[in-house]
């Protein structure tokens, strides 16, 4: 049976439902929908966005008021629910939590950015860390069965997956130690499932800034991504990316499975 994984960053649950987010949830066709970057605690929801009719919802917000923070929604309710990243300075910024249905599971990931308050690349230490924390707590989940690590990884992996790769060869986002980060994982097993369906072609990206007439011009970056075991990867029919969904500064990925639910 086809069973559909997708991802969003939201850039603000109450703005994004305010421009459509419900629509967009019901649309989508998905068993599983995974947020990042929700910004808002679960009491700031209104009733209809916290607990929308049809899906069972589980939020991990940060501790900061605002800010980070993740979600997943889904047709049936997970069999168990995880967001201990084991240290302190990851689980209070809200950037974790992994769902499980039945063996499948599902990590809603919004990895940091590096950049810092200054630009001046000062998280990038902490970035990796818990880029080395995430795939440490997945081992136990890549044993029971497939796995999915959806979200905002805040990295273009290769010159491909940005617009402008040379005048950002010094900006977090594209760093030399962050690229090589994304390269360990796939050399431990994980697989970018988009680019492996479709390999050599660019200008497939998922997020834009909001000024210059970026998103119109297709000037952007593939910082958003599902990474699958080898397992999940071996069940993976398509794998997309909604550029036309509106909403946020970044779109909609996903991915379509061969599972029973």
């Amino acid at each position: 049976m086809g069973y559909r994984i997708v991802s969003w960053n939201v850039n603000g649950l109450r703005a994004c439902a305010k421009k459509g987010f419900l629509e967009r949830l019901d649309e989508s066709g998905a068993d599983v929908f995974a947020l990042q970057e929700v910004r808002a605690l679960e009491e700031q929801l209104p009733d209809e966005v916290r607990d929308p009719d049809g899906w069972h919802s589980v939020f991990f917000p940060a501790q900061r008021k605002g800010y980070s923070g993740v979600a997943i929604y889904s047709r049936k309710p997970a069999s168990a629910v995880d967001c201990d990243l084991g240290e302190e300075r990851f689980n209070s910024e809200g950037r974790f939590l992994l769902a499980r249905f039945g063996r499948l599971s599902v990590a809603s990931v919004y990895f940091p950015k590096g950049s810092g308050k200054d630009r001046d690349n000062s998280r990038v230490p902490y970035k990796l860390d818990f880029y080395r924390a995430v795939e440490a707590k997945l081992a136990a989940a890549r044993k029971r069965g497939p796995v999915f690590v959806v979200g905002d990884y805040n990295t273009a992996h290769f010159e491909i997956d940005l617009a402008r790769p040379k005048t950002n060869t010094k900006a977090s986002g594209f760093l030399p130690e962050e690229r090589e980060e994304m390269s360990r994982w796939l050399a431990n097993g994980w697989c970018d499932v988009f680019r492996d369906q479709h390999p050599g072609e660019p200008g497939h990206y998922t997020w834009w800034r909001q000024w210059g007439n970026a998103r119109a011009d297709n000037v952007g970056w593939r910082i958003d991504y599902v990474l699958a075991s080898k397992g999940g990867a071996r069940r993976v029919r398509d794998a997309f990316i909604w550029p036309d969904m509106l909403g946020s500064d970044h779109c909609p990925v996903g991915v379509d499975i061969d599972w029973d639910g």
